[in-house]
């Protein structure tokens, strides 16, 4: 999923809020953190995630893996923190805001 830089923009503001649902550490991105993302992008469309200091991975990089293997975009990826998104079929709650923001 492509995002413009307006939507992306619209979305960081609204993820501003919101805190962190899952944090990765030391272990590495298995099938049930992707499956738990998964199923939590399909519940909350918009979720933050925090690296921690431990963990092999840079935020970044757990990103980008964890957004190509759930097809979500990466919206903002900021110090050990970043945000998917992933819009429902229907009734997405962020349609309004990524219409406005074309």
């Amino acid at each position: 999923m492509t995002l413009t830089s307006k939507q992306r923009a619209a979305l960081r503001g609204a993820a501003n809020t919101i805190d962190p649902v899952f944090q990765i550490g030391k272990g590495e991105i298995g099938p049930s953190l992707i499956t738990a993302v998964g199923d939590c992008l399909a519940a909350r469309e918009l979720i933050k995630l925090k690296v921690l200091d431990n963990s092999e991975y840079t935020a970044r990089q757990a990103a980008d893996l964890l957004a190509e293997a759930t097809g979500a975009a990466c919206v903002q990826v900021i110090g050990r923190k970043f945000v998917l998104f992933l819009p429902k079929e229907k009734d997405s709650a962020f349609a309004a805001l990524l219409a406005a923001a074309k």
